[in-house]
């Protein structure tokens, strides 16, 4: 009968008797205290990174959606109604993402992000669209 060996932490390498508390995954397991110092380094670092604005628009006023419309218009022949719910679309967007840029406390509520669908057969702007708004967003 062969002998169980003892299960080692994937990261920091301390075995089970050492560390008590462990998680195991498919083929790696991990302790208490390197899953909480991975929590802290992904609530410190790669979290509020995610929530940062484009560098265009962190300083600058966010054009509003009739700006957006009317820039549009000069590349895009058409399509009106897409163009003024796409401009609405990205200006709540940006609203969203400086709100959560000004208010990082953990008792707030945390917006996610927000999604658009285009949906169309080929040739009718959808791409059109989407480039000429990030061209102006940068």
């Amino acid at each position: 009968m062969a002998k169980k060996t003892e299960e080692h932490c994937s990261f920091c390498g301390r075995p089970y008797s050492q560390t008590g508390t462990m998680l195991a995954g498919i083929s790696a397991y991990i302790c208490s205290d390197c899953a909480q110092q991975a929590q802290k380094i992904f609530k410190e670092e790669i979290l509020p990174s995610s929530t940062k604005l484009p560098s265009a628009l962190a300083d600058e006023e966010l054009p509003r959606p009739s700006e957006m419309k009317a820039f549009m218009d000069q590349y895009v022949i058409g399509q009106d109604a897409a163009k003024r719910t796409l401009a609405v679309a990205v200006y709540n967007h940006y609203k969203r993402l400086r709100y959560n840029a000004s208010h990082t406390s953990d008792d707030d509520v945390e917006i996610e992000k927000s999604n658009i669908v285009m949906v169309g057969e080929t040739g009718t702007g959808k791409t059109l669209l989407a480039r000429t708004i990030a061209r102006l967003l940068n």
